[in-house]
């Protein structure tokens, strides 16, 4: 394995372990904002893991997937940090 393939990995596998903390705030967060933040951090983290997958596999699919992916998870959480402070989404 060569220095750049040894980096990606140890930064998949820092980036899984980053959401599967954020991914117990999910689950057992004080307040319905602190979970809104911690899912809006897991899309984060999927959206680098896609687009690292993408870089490393040298396919454009997978990047243009990625920004897509942080668009609409975008839009939702807009649209949930919206319900929670008004009872509305639209």
């Amino acid at each position: 394995m060569t220095s750049i393939q040894i980096g990606v990995s140890l930064a998949l596998i820092v980036l899984v372990g980053c959401m599967i903390a954020a991914s117990w705030r999910v689950f057992f967060g004080k307040t319905a904002i602190d979970r809104l933040q911690a899912v809006d951090l897991v899309t984060t983290i999927l959206t680098a893991i896609v687009a690292l997958l993408g870089v490393v596999q040298n396919s454009p699919l997978l990047i243009d997937l990625g920004i897509a992916f942080a668009a609409f998870s975008f839009v939702g959480t807009l649209a949930v940090a919206r319900f929670i402070r008004e009872g509305k989404v639209f």
